[in-house]
């Protein structure tokens, strides 16, 4: 019994185990090697291992996590004596705001590290300006600081809080770089901080290109060539050298950033030059493109036990970054040979490295030959980790933050399964997708081809019995628009669509597949996806030719119907095929007694009996993997992150789905985004990672046989189904579906709001061109336009004269009967007000009242908000309380919502403004987190209750509390990753994600919150300022003499802007040299004079490339400089800047000086919130 229970633990070597040539079978033996940092750091002992076993060994005993205690016994006696290291409290740098290439994948995965640090009983402080993730909570950690992740700011806190140890593999690029630069300031030695899981030494060499290649060439392990260079001519030199086409790469960046292919000399240039003004150093590497791709995930302990835990496969040949890549796990297409050549291969780098945790190496790999190279290693928990987690079920942040305190994998449980150690593989009985999720219709003059550097914003994991069922699940999950595999783009070039790609190749497969009979062999030509994937997309091509052949829905017999829903159709998809209704089929469907059947992912293949709650549905299968006893409460999460709903749904998720057990409800939360805390196993008693569509919500509802439905926690997806889940007959929670249509609906919303006569901007539904004209002459310009079909670029725009209505109206969208236009009164130069409330049985319980910065005419996702607010005076937060309270009686609220109100100042000055109400989301919104943290109330812990109807709270005023304190939420954008697009900002939302920080004041709270974006560069003292845009802006002047009082020098490139800043008293401005075409010239003007920050605030958007202000917004993006686009924003940044500059805000680091925002959230705020 005990033999058998030691020999199933893979990584031993034979000399551990009782010396006995009996216990041969391993995956592989560790052998003594020469590694580049030393992977023994003495380490002090602490208590025994961490399986749930009940008796405890001696002290620092390392037992084998195992129900039998003579295995238990043995184990002690031959496992390796590894000293823990003894920490009381440790520092983890979190990755900052949401960002394209750094997501949240870094909340989950940094989550995970605070669980595991709460269950050792260590203290945990985090540093991290996310202000909207589940992880700056205080159920996770001990402290939270809101506050850049900076080299600077994370030493304050290292100073201020004295930790004995620091996590760096948990927060993304951002902590990694922050950790090297803390070490070579030698912070880290001064105040006694040790660095634990993988040595600083190897994240350097992992980093840098030059070390990484000398490190795999001592173990004969072949690396992609290439030569890392700093500067252009040494770029040319290099390719030269190598040979064109070359991909080049820059060090210490995320996701790719400032990489691309270049085929000749002159693009290597321009790609060069933009480059190394964002990365010190770049590498010119030999191009392999049409090669495939994969990444495998390995885990190693100080034991030097080592892992793979899951392999994965890139859909697209390398040349696609690969998180642009529709990938798939475990691999499909290698021969075993080939798998185990890359597995051994991982096993070797990894401990030549010396990396203790989690790691991913990816790999390319030449399809006709057995050549392979390695491209590179990320020491530290990636987006990789965080699919892969979820695609095995094996919790890898959660398991590298025990080993980076100490503990090895055979000691520690598999903590999904409960039955087995950490130091099984993972094996899988599914297959997983994942595609990526791209905004990118969002932005004019963006470019939309995929490459090297990454772009999509977010992404969907679809887990199936058969690639053809996971890939139609995927499609579905990332646009609610898409039904399956069809053909939604028809490009005119075909060839050219499929041998280049963008974020819409794999509809350019379907239309050459359904509308061009292309062959498998001639797309595989086109594109170098491996043919493998191509013929299983044909079967799903061949499938709705067999639907179309039936004609019709009675036509379709049981074996097809089973066939189409193996193969992941959808009830929709079938009913547009054969022309019926998504109700008829799904009738037609269980008449056929054919519904889905619910699995379990268990992380063993069902190989080992396991009890998790991690759960999929699949046509594939012929039983049931649970039992549907538990009858608890749905919880709908928010889906793909994207511009407009991101981490803050996740966070509200996860916050009702906890209240709810707290209530002794059970919870079953439905969500299929790898990247979020709640699709982790233990937020919930049941978790389906599944689609948030109609169909498979009502699966789900009829076999749990559900108590009921919470839509209104994860943004508008469940949103835009609850009225039809109600008129199916589900028990839909909280505010009654009708009236969240009413609020959706304008003609509705409208007459609701006039009857409880609370105003609102003057509106028109309008289906010609010349009703929208005779509206903006009767109200006059400007006015907002909302078309409901989009042919090109952003939806809404804000229109100031005639001509320019009737181009958006005719070119940019269609106007018609079939199309109407909503057209709005826009109200320039108003303030801009979100309320956020919760309301019990249209009751108003709680209420926050947040300002924006900006004025009306940003949307309220890029504003920034100030909270408390800085400038209503009693009497008006007074009449907003009463328009929420009027609100919350007409639709009879129960659980959150959200209101956006215009306030209009008066003409005369001794009446009060008018306030406006111009929109209501009657579901959580994205600021729930921001306010229920400022202000120490979780309002969705409130919602929660009212929306069950249990434990309501009697109503509280929290605006009526006078605080010492303010709160700032800025916008994060991902500008730079968005190759092209222009950095204004409008009424459509652009921003990727949000950061906040608390400050005694607003410019100190503002200053702390600017910092925190992710890549801001503070300008150094007396550089120079490009000033531009529009000069009747009346900041334009305030701003212009605030920098100059500050030293600043100012410089413009217009001619009208010099005239106009000359002739203000005081203020001198030189006009300087403003190439707009060229990149490289215009880098070294920007050199030339030291300009270190751009204020460009123009009154619209860049009409073509060669726009000068467009030119001065998008250059400051490239070549990371700081950028201010918004009058009100630059105001408030010169006055931060004349608070900050005199307590040395734009001083480095020094030890001693601690900043005054430098507190802990709960400083703030006064108690554990």
């Amino acid at each position: 019994m005990t033999i058998g229970l030691l020999r199933l633990q893979p990584s031993w070597s034979p000399s551990r185990i009782l010396g006995s040539p009996r216990f041969t079978r391993h995956l592989h033996v560790s052998h003594a090697r020469r590694a580049l940092a030393p992977t023994r750091p003495v380490r002090a002992v602490a208590q025994a291992a961490v399986g749930s076993y009940g008796q405890q060994s001696d002290e620092g005993e390392h037992t084998l996590n195992s129900p039998s205690e003579l295995a238990r016994k043995i184990s002690a006696k031959v496992l390796p004596k590894i000293p823990r290291p003894d920490v009381r409290k440790v520092l983890i740098v979190g990755s900052g705001g949401l960002s394209i290439g750094q997501a949240g994948e870094f909340d989950y995965s940094g989550s995970q590290a605070l669980k595991a640090l709460r269950e050792e009983g260590v203290d945990a402080v985090l540093i991290n300006p996310n202000i909207a993730t589940w992880q700056t909570s205080h159920q996770l950690a001990s402290e939270v600081y809101f506050l850049p992740i900076t080299p600077d700011y994370v030493a304050y806190v290292l100073e201020k809080e004295r930790p004995d140890g620091i996590l760096l593999t948990f927060g993304g690029q951002s902590a990694l770089n922050v950790g090297i630069e803390l070490d070579r300031m030698g912070v880290l030695d001064r105040l006694g901080v040790r660095v634990l899981g993988t040595p600083i030494r190897t994240l350097e060499v992992s980093e840098d290109r030059d070390l990484f290649v000398q490190a795999l060439k001592e173990i004969d392990i072949p690396v992609a060539t290439s030569t890392a260079v700093s500067s252009v001519n040494d770029a040319l030199k290099a390719a030269e050298k190598i040979g064109y086409p070359v991909i080049l790469r820059s060090a210490f960046t995320l996701g790719g950033l400032g990489s691309g292919f270049a085929n000749n000399p002159d693009e290597l240039r321009d790609l060069s030059a933009k480059s190394l003004s964002l990365s010190p150093q770049v590498l010119i590497e030999r191009s392999m493109k049409g090669w495939k791709e994969l990444e495998y995930e390995v885990v190693r302990d100080a034991a030097d036990n080592t892992i793979i835990c899951c392999n994965m496969e890139n859909f697209d040949p390398l040349g696609t970054h690969t998180g642009d890549s529709i990938v798939v796990a475990p691999s499909q297409t290698l021969p075993d040979d080939e798998y185990h050549m890359l597995r051994s291969a991982a096993l070797k780098v990894i401990r030549h490295l010396g990396v203790v945790g989690e790691c991913n190496i990816q790999y390319a790999l030449n399809p006709t030959s057995r050549e392979y190279c390695v491209i590179e290693v990320n020491a530290r928990l990636s987006r990789s980790s965080a699919l892969a987690s979820k695609a095995t079920g094996y919790p890898l942040a959660y398991t590298a933050a025990k080993i980076a305190l100490g503990h090895t994998l055979p000691e520690l449980p598999n903590a999904v399964t409960k039955t087995t150690t950490a130091c099984f593989e993972p094996s899988l009985d599914y297959i997983v997708t994942k595609i990526p999720k791209w905004d990118l219709a969002k932005f004019t003059a963006v470019n939309r081809e995929v490459g090297s550097s990454m772009k999509s914003v977010g992404e969907v994991m679809a887990i199936g019995r058969t690639f053809e069922e996971s890939l139609q699940k995927a499609i579905r999950q990332v646009d609610p628009r898409w039904k399956g595999f069809e053909a939604y783009i028809q490009p005119e070039d075909i060839d050219h669509a499929l041998s280049k790609p963008t974020d819409m190749r794999l509809f350019a497969i379907a239309y050459a597949m359904f509308n061009k009979q292309y062959t498998v062999d001639k797309i595989h030509e086109l594109t170098k996806i491996d043919k493998w994937f191509l013929y299983k997309i044909e079967n799903i091509v061949n499938t709705v030719y067999a639907l179309k052949a039936a004609g019709s829905l009675e036509a379709i017999d049981k074996d097809l119907m089973h066939q189409a829903k193996r193969m992941g159709f959808s009830d929709a998809h079938i009913a547009d095929i054969v022309s019926s209704s998504e109700l008829a089929v799904r009738a037609h469907r269980k008449s056929f007694g054919i519904t889905p059947f619910v699995k379990r992912i268990d992380t063993l293949a069902a190989e080992y009996p396991a009890h998790t709650n991690y759960l999929y549905t699949t046509y594939n299968a012929s039983e049931h993997d649970v039992e549907f006893d538990e009858h608890g409460t749905m919880v709908l999460g928010s889906g793909v992150y994207r511009i407009g709903s991101s981490v803050e749904f996740d966070w509200c998720a996860v916050t009702c789905a906890r209240k709810l057990r707290e209530m002794g409800k059970r919870t079953i939360m439905v969500n299929y985004n790898p990247e979020t805390v709640s699709t982790d196993f233990d937020e919930a008693d049941r978790l389906y990672f599944e689609e948030l569509g109609f169909e498979r919500v009502m699966d789900i509802y009829e076999l749990e046989q559900a108590q009921g439905v919470i839509v209104s926690v994860g943004g508008q997806l469940p949103q835009n189904i609850a009225l039809r889940l109600k008129q199916t007959g589900v028990n839909v929670l909280g505010t009654d579906p009708e009236k969240i249509d009413s609020a959706e609906d304008r003609h509705k919303f409208s007459s609701i709001l006039d009857s409880i006569g609370v105003d609102q901007p003057e509106w028109a539904e309008v289906s010609s061109v010349d009703a929208a004209k005779e509206f903006a002459q009767r109200v006059g310009y400007p006015v907002l336009i909302r078309p409901s079909y989009v042919l090109s670029g952003a939806a809404m725009n804000v229109v100031y004269e005639e001509s320019a209505l009737e181009y958006n109206l005719s070119a940019a969208a269609s106007v018609s009967p079939l199309h109407p236009v909503v057209i709005t009164k826009f109200i320039d130069n108003a303030q801009e007000i979100d309320v956020d409330a919760v309301a019990h049985k249209g009751r108003l319980l709680l209420h926050a009242i947040s300002e924006h910065v900006e004025n009306a005419g940003v949307h309220s996702g890029d504003a920034t908000l100030v909270l408390p607010p800085f400038s209503l005076a009693d009497d008006e937060m007074l009449r907003l309380k009463q328009i929420a309270e009027k609100v919350a009686a007409a639709f009879e609220i129960s659980g959150p919502y959200n209101m956006q109100v215009i306030r209009k100042p008066s003409e005369n000055p001794s009446e009060p403004a008018e306030f406006k109400v111009i929109e209501c989301n009657l579901r959580a919104s994205r600021s729930f987190p921001f306010v229920s943290k400022v202000l120490g109330r979780n309002f969705i812990d409130t919602a929660t209750a009212a929306i069950v109807g249990q434990d309501v709270p009697e109503p509280v005023d929290l605006m009526a509390e006078k605080r010492n304190y303010t709160a700032v939420k800025v916008a994060q954008f991902s500008w730079t990753r968005l190759a092209g697009a222009d950095p204004f900002l409008g009424v459509e939302m652009a921003s990727t994600g949000e950061v906040a920080s608390f400050g005694r004041d607003i410019q100190e709270a503002y200053w702390a919150a600017l910092l925190s974006t992710t890549g801001f560069k503070k300008p150094r003292p007396n550089t120079g300022v490009l000033i531009g845009g529009d000069i009747t802006k009346p900041e334009m002047k305030t701003v212009a003499k605030g920098l100059i009082d500050l030293g600043f020098k100012l410089y413009c490139s217009s001619p009208v802007v010099e005239e106009f800043l000359n002739s203000i008293p005081y203020v001198k401005a030189k006009r300087i040299f403003f190439p707009k075409t060229d990149k490289r010239l215009l880098r070294e003007v920007f050199d030339e004079y030291d300009i270190e920050c751009v204020i460009n605030l123009a009154k619209a958007r860049g009409k073509d490339a060669a726009d000068e202000d467009y030119v001065a917004r998008r250059n400051a993006v490239d070549f990371g400089l700081p950028l201010l686009n918004n009058a009100r924003c630059a105001q408030l940044f010169v006055e931060s800047l004349a608070k900050k500059i005199p307590e040395g805000g734009l001083k480095p680091y020094t030890e001693g000086r601690i900043p005054s925002e430098v507190k802990s959230w709960r400083e703030w705020v006064g108690f554990r919130a």
